[in-house]
């Protein structure tokens, strides 16, 4: 197949205007048909049609107590120490002309046509249960706990009152909820549970609801399989895209069918497209958008319909691909997939009337883009098709913690964490390959990034389109600085024990940490700085970048540092000097990380030139990270910590042992909003946790000293 380069890198607005008219022109921008639904399986659905009451609620005038039913006229005068006395009615002698037992009821009765009937002697009270209907002569109720009962002269049973009660008092009157043919619900309001009882009580058992769209998602790639198919062998990969999008059709209110995995073949990918497309209002065709050799979504798109858009200047999501599926009724009617593609080629060369139109949005193959192009293109398009909005995220304003570089022709959505620390929100970028589906997992939001804008410097105000509730994100903690596995696991207990409250990290390095508290950015830094000089951690480099700041530095964990390498430990590393060997390629940490000032001043102790390791200048920003690229063969080893090297099955030649410390401003460690983190420090499950993974050392967890810097 001839690669396909993009149509077009057109901005977003233009996108989906393009694809907006097309959608227009077939009809389809507009909701979906109505569908009647019993109210069980009506919540979270949207009306087609307002919905006005059947009845009034309550229909009847009700007891809003259990008690005695009265004419409150007949309460005036009694107080206390001047009692007034009532007659219990008989049966019989109720004065609505039915019949019963004297007692209280145990449910609620219909209500007979009125009538009017003669009026019991006065004055006389009739017990009612809550939800009962009053007698006709009645129009107050007093409550059960608020008389006593006696017996009359005249050997009748009698209840006696001290406090006079007025019309109405504990009573519902008849549509005091609401009244035959008012508005219950107006048509595009989506269903919650109070609704559906509004319904019911308004005399519904159903209710018109847009159909749900039914969104077809095909995965496509040959290097593709299932995740219950085990762990894959390199060069594969574990299909979930498919997964995401479904979920985010389902939540948007849409029904979603994933598709079995399609390989990288235009035949097959086209026939995949042809069988959704005569039962699905959407299509979502994912992979095979970009201008490689083997991306077919184009041409499949361009044999089968229109193709209105090929690529989209935004990032994540360059290569989108928007178009149509178009199909007439014979082609509608063949049940042979071979016969109705023939039917599809032949339509080509001549015009015939369209009877379905289906829309089709090629999706990148990279996790990032897929979920990201899924809230962007395809959650508006559902909530057109069900009378809504677009959805609207909260915003929350922030400034940024250092400066996001971004690429000038494209829209950028990049991903951020937030806290807020003192009283300002601080907004720090996360990874951004689109191939990192923990980015966003991770986010809090996302900052949009208007084309042509190169980006924003560090402290600029952005506007932050949240993901998370503000109030989770008021009380989370913030750490910025160097990364280190126990604050993991520390983010897992403070979430467990402490109703979801967050730790948030942003690894950016030892140096950058600290540079972070003082620009009053984060609640603490993690920091394992080595002095050059002294050969002393931490102390300082505080003294440098926070000068004359109060810091608590906290003990955290000592750690091993040391050679992280493939199994078996294959070129023989043994020590520091092993890192000039011309066989032996690294990955380093980025500058400012407390590794590498920790391989800098090993190498500077040897004499040894770092232009003379290969591999110096390549970076990674966590302990994990460099795991990686060493266990997928990108480097033969890198320095890192014992526990990262176990994390991924790789061996670990040991070097040095170092402090991992927690710098946090006084006024921090001394407030409420750290409690929960510090008091883990001597909590004996969460030590054990630490120490139970290798190359740990607890000793001194939690010790702390004050340093005026």
């Amino acid at each position: 197949m001839e690669r396909k380069f993009y149509l077009e890198d057109i901005p977003l607005d233009e996108a989906w205007a393009a694809f907006r008219a097309a959608l227009e022109a077939a009809g389809q921008w507009q909701p979906l048909e109505a569908e009647t639904v019993p109210l069980g399986q009506a919540n979270g659905r949207v009306t087609a049609a307002a919905v006005w009451a059947r009845l009034s609620s309550p229909h009847y005038h009700a007891a809003a107590m259990d008690g005695y039913a009265v004419r409150a006229a007949d309460t005036v005068g009694a107080r206390e120490g001047a009692a007034l006395t009532f007659a219990l009615l008989e049966a019989g002698e109720r004065g609505s002309g039915g019949e019963g037992e004297p007692k209280i009821a145990s449910a609620p009765v219909p209500v007979p046509p009125f009538s009017p009937a003669p009026l019991p002697p006065s004055p006389t009270a009739q017990p009612v249960n809550t939800g009962q209907p009053l007698p006709p002569w009645a129009n107050a109720v007093i409550m059960i706990e608020h008389v006593q009962p006696v017996a009359l002269p005249d050997g009748r049973s009698g209840i006696s009152i001290r406090a006079a009660v007025p019309p109405w008092h504990h009573v519902r009157p008849m549509g005091e909820d609401m009244v035959a043919t008012e508005l219950v619900l107006p048509a595009n309001h989506r269903l919650r549970p109070v609704d559906l009882g509004a319904l019911a009580g308004s005399g519904h058992a159903t209710v018109s609801v847009y159909r749900r769209p039914r969104v077809a998602i095909i995965p496509t790639g040959s290097e593709l399989v299932t995740v219950d198919a085990g762990e894959p062998p390199p060069g594969r990969i574990i299909e979930y895209n498919s997964l995401v999008l479904a979920a985010q059709v389902e939540s948007w209110g849409g029904l979603a069918t994933r598709r079995p995995i399609t390989p990288d073949d235009f035949a097959a990918i086209r026939a995949a497209v042809l069988a959704a497309a005569p039962d699905h209002d959407l299509i979502l065709l994912n992979a095979g958008s970009s201008a490689g050799s083997e991306d077919y979504t184009a041409h499949v798109v361009e044999s089968l319909g229109r193709l209105l858009v090929h690529g989209v200047a935004v990032r994540p999501g360059h290569p989108v691909v928007l178009g149509t599926v178009e199909m007439t009724n014979d082609e509608l009617r063949m049940t042979n997939e071979e016969e109705r593609a023939e039917l599809v080629v032949r339509r080509r060369t001549r015009r015939n009337p369209l009877s379905r139109v289906t829309p089709i949005i090629g999706i990148p193959g990279y996790p990032v883009s897929a979920a990201l192009t899924g809230e962007i293109f395809v959650e508006p398009l559902l909530a057109q098709w069900q009378g809504q909005r677009p959805h609207q995220p909260a915003t929350l304003e922030g400034n940024l913690t250092r400066k996001l570089v971004s690429p000038t022709g494209d829209e950028e959505f990049a991903r951020v964490v937030v806290g807020r620390v003192g009283d300002r929100n601080t907004v720090t970028p996360i990874s951004r390959g689109a191939g990192v589906i923990t980015s966003l997992v991770r986010a809090d939001g996302i900052v949009r990034v208007p084309r042509f804008s190169e980006g924003h410097d560090a402290g600029a105000p952005v506007t932050v389109h949240l993901y998370r509730d503000p109030r989770d994100i008021a009380r989370a903690i913030v750490a910025i600085g160097s990364h280190d596995l126990t604050l993991d696991l520390m983010a897992q207990f403070l979430a467990a024990r402490h109703d979801g409250l967050r730790l948030v990290s942003a690894n950016v390095g030892s140096l950058s940490g600290l540079v972070a508290l003082r620009r009053g950015e984060a609640h603490l830094a993690g920091s394992h700085l080595l002095d050059l000089e002294t050969g002393e951690y931490n102390l300082s480099y505080i003294r440098r970048y926070l000068p004359g700041w109060e810091i608590a530095l906290v003990s955290l964990v000592g750690r091993e540092q040391g050679w992280m390498v493939s199994p078996g430990n294959p070129l023989g590393l043994t020590g520091w000097a092993d890192a000039t060997r011309p066989d032996v390629s690294l990955v380093n940490r980025q500058r400012g990380a407390g590794t590498r000032v920790l391989l800098d001043y090993e190498l500077g102790k040897l004499g040894i030139d770092p232009a003379a390791v290969r591999g110096y200048e390549r970076e990674e920003y966590t302990h994990l990270a460099v795991a990686a690229a060493v266990a997928s063969g990108a480097a033969d080893a890198g320095l890192g910590i014992r526990a990262a090297a176990r994390a991924l099955h790789l061996d670990f030649v040991p070097l040095a042992r170092e402090a991992y410390e927690l710098v946090i401003p006084r006024a921090h460690y001394e407030s409420e909003r750290l409690r929960p983190l510090l008091d883990l420090l001597a909590d004996a499950e969460f030590r054990a946790a630490v120490a139970a993974m290798p190359g740990y050392d607890i000793t001194g967890m939690g010790d702390m000293r004050l340093i005026v810097a």
